[in-house]
């Protein structure tokens, strides 16, 4: 039998960063270069995920502690980054449903926008996000939400209707109709979205 415990970590996949088990031992300065590395990722999930600027600096701190928890529950198996990318959409969405019977929607007002550059992107592609962010703030939630798993986090159709909790042909229909909302708003704009988002 093979064990999955955290001290398996390590040797099941000799690729994992090795950060990732110092952090799951209780090694500070390990969990403090990890988050660091993921905190602007974060930011920018958490900000295609909602709208407006408002409650994206509490939802990313509290990402970065659901991550921390959840170290040891990663098994090695995929992507780092796409299993991260997962806590935080699922961090995100328990925090919109908490916050969505005790606060109003918030007015029609445009949002200030808080795309975080990171190192490695180039400035075309922080302007390209920016604009992203500003057309979804646009579009319905719902579709927002179908639109960010299944384009940005490159999860199937099946993938984003597991993750939500709603049927295949609801998601379909909602990516569909985001895709058609975000080119018509890019087309107002002046001109169709770059990359493949739309």
């Amino acid at each position: 039998m093979t064990s999955t415990g955290p001290e398996a970590i390590g040797r099941a996949r000799p690729g994992v960063d090795p950060r990732i088990q110092a952090a799951i031992q209780g090694r500070k300065e390990a969990a403090e270069s990890l988050l660091l590395e993921l905190l602007p990722r974060v930011r920018n999930l958490v900000r295609y995920l909602v709208h407006g600027d408002g409650d994206v600096e509490d939802i990313a701190q509290e990402s970065l502690i659901a991550l921390l928890r959840g170290l040891p529950s990663y098994r090695g198996e995929g992507q780092f980054h796409s299993w991260a990318d997962r806590v935080v959409a699922r961090t995100t969405f328990a925090w919109l449903r908490r916050i969505r019977g005790t606060e109003a929607r918030r007015g029609e007002e445009p949002a200030e926008l808080m795309a975080v550059p990171s190192e490695d992107a180039p400035p075309d592609e922080y302007v390209h996000r920016r604009r992203m962010v500003m057309l979804l703030d646009r579009i319905p939630d719902e579709q927002r939400h179908a639109m960010v798993l299944h384009h940005v986090l490159g999860m199937s159709v099946p993938e984003v209707s597991d993750e939500l909790g709603i049927p295949f042909e609801t998601i379909r229909s909602r990516l569909r109709l985001g895709r058609t909302a975000l080119r018509a708003l890019a087309t107002d704009a002046g001109g169709a979205p770059e990359g493949g988002a739309a």
